[in-house]
């Protein structure tokens, strides 16, 4: 069966985010005052074959353990859909 995932990774919350911090002070250099604390990160979407939800799962963790994801500066979350 094929599955689509999701994945999003985002900085850890403890780490400063350069493009963050330029994006929010930008939505002030444009009168928007409302927004604060942008964080940007990426988001993956891709196709996996497996024969079911926790394969598909365990094939994409491992896919983010030693490819996607930097563990020292990110986090990471993973959505799988049929």
């Amino acid at each position: 069966m094929k599955y689509q995932v999701i994945i999003d990774i985002m900085p850890l919350k403890a780490l400063l985010d350069p493009q963050g911090k330029a994006v929010t002070s930008s939505m002030k250099n444009i009168d928007i005052n409302t927004i604060d604390n942008v964080r940007i990160g990426k988001h993956i979407t891709l196709d996996v074959e497996a024969k079911d939800e926790n394969e598909a799962k365990a094939t994409v963790e491992k896919a983010c353990k030693e490819l996607l994801y930097n563990p020292i500066m990110e986090s990471y979350e993973i959505t799988v859909l049929k």
